[in-house]
């Protein structure tokens, strides 16, 4: 299903203005946007044309191939010293009574659950309290690797190991080495928001800064290790804040090399301290889809968190300019779930997953988290018992 034009039809349109002819231009030769031109295409460009930009892009570094994985999701509490305006999901320490807080041994019982399951991943994000320290998640991860050595271990956000490092008295350096020592494999985007100290101080007060978020990733990446990027959109920032947080990942990816995704995420207004912000519209979510795409030339990867979007939204960003729709899966995250999100419980087999995909005409191929093809599903033909089964009812938190 074709639904943006060819490049080279947006170049043919003789009404199109000087600076978006320019863009449009600069991306057929390969050629990088500047910070005022990413700031116009969020001001004057149009979806069909964003779109076109975004899917040359696409194809050019993917063809057809659009990319999932199989992995299972973790939180280990939902009660959080942070107040985060934004969030639906966490409670805070006087209310813990509504929240939950699992011991080693009960995550322990969660990730036993999945043996014998064809899942490459597990996901660990949480709330931030000061008995998941350093020693637990250390700890934790040993215990993972010891019980399940080719699981992937993907853990935790700058927003947790900032403050972990801080109540054991270490450096980043030191802490993120005791990490990857410890059996962690890979860090997930969450926890970036929105860098501009003029909104994050708004919206995520109190929790680590925009500089510090990227301070951990660059040590991660300098350790060997690769991660993930996103952003909170469609709230109280403006377009240069959007482009402002773009440019700053564009430039530690131009420094390390080490982000493998960005992941746009949609702000969503049920029950929390935000209710009142209208939430961002479809064309929005495409056009930032889009431009994401063409501004981050350094990123090998965009991602649609389909339980956030809707199955729906997911297939259409397929064409603006997203290779990856994440997971089949026993994807039971509850903190979009819980914000107003389409997805009430969001969970889809292999079978589903590869249909959505190729309906939209693009070749489903499953993945491992550092994008190693693991099968091609384009041909593939389902038998009864193919599809993932085993799903398991577990609170999860944002961090993808």
């Amino acid at each position: 299903m074709q639904t943006t034009r060819p490049i080279e039809v947006i170049l043919s349109d003789t009404t199109l203005d000087k600076p978006l002819r320019a863009i449009a231009e600069k991306v057929k030769r390969g050629e990088r946007i500047t910070e005022a031109e990413g700031l116009y295409l969020f001001e004057a460009g149009e979806l069909a044309y964003v779109g076109a930009l975004a899917n040359h892009i696409r194809e050019k570094r993917h063809g057809n191939r659009t990319y999932f994985n199989r992995n299972f999701h973790i939180e280990p509490t939902n009660v959080c010293l942070y107040t985060c305006t934004f969030c639906s999901y966490s409670r805070l320490i006087k209310k813990r009574e509504e929240g939950w807080e699992y011991s080693m041994d009960e995550i322990m019982d969660i990730v036993r659950r999945y043996d014998g399951e064809p899942v490459t991943e597990v996901h660990i994000v949480g709330g931030v309290l000061p008995q998941y320290d350093l020693e637990f998640y250390s700890e934790l991860f040993r215990r993972i690797k010891a019980h399940r050595p080719e699981l992937h271990v993907k853990a935790l956000t700058p927003v947790e190991y900032h403050y972990i490092f801080k109540k054991a008295k270490v450096s980043y350096e030191e802490g993120m080495r005791r990490m990857k020592e410890a059996g962690l494999d890979s860090m997930p985007g969450g926890g970036a928001e929105i860098f501009h100290p003029e909104i994050r101080d708004q919206i995520a007060g109190g929790k680590c800064t925009g500089e510090q978020w990227l301070r951990i990733h660059e040590i991660w990446h300098e350790l060997g290790g690769r991660s993930n990027a996103t952003m909170l959109y469609g709230h109280i920032e403006e377009y240069r804040h959007r482009v402002h947080h773009l440019e700053e990942l564009r430039k530690l990816q131009d420094k390390t090399g080490g982000f493998q995704t960005f992941i746009p995420l949609k702000f969503r207004n049920k029950d929390n301290q935000m209710s009142h912000v209208p939430e961002s519209t479809v064309v929005e979510d495409l056009r930032n889809y889009a431009i994401s795409r063409i501004y981050l030339d350094n990123f090998d990867h965009i991602k649609a968190y389909w339980p956030m979007i809707g199955r729906e939204v997911a297939q259409l960003s397929l064409a603006f300019g997203v290779d990856d729709i994440d997971g089949t899966i026993d994807d039971t995250t509850k903190i979009y779930s819980m914000a107003g999100s389409e997805e009430q419980n969001p969970a889809m087999s292999t079978r589903e997953l590869v249909n959505l995909i190729r309906r939209v005409g693009r070749q489903p191929i499953e993945r491992d988290t550092l994008y190693n093809v693991i099968e091609d599903y384009t041909d593939h033909e389902f038998e009864e018992d193919t599809a993932f089964k085993g799903y398991v009812s577990l609170p999860v938190v944002n961090g993808k």
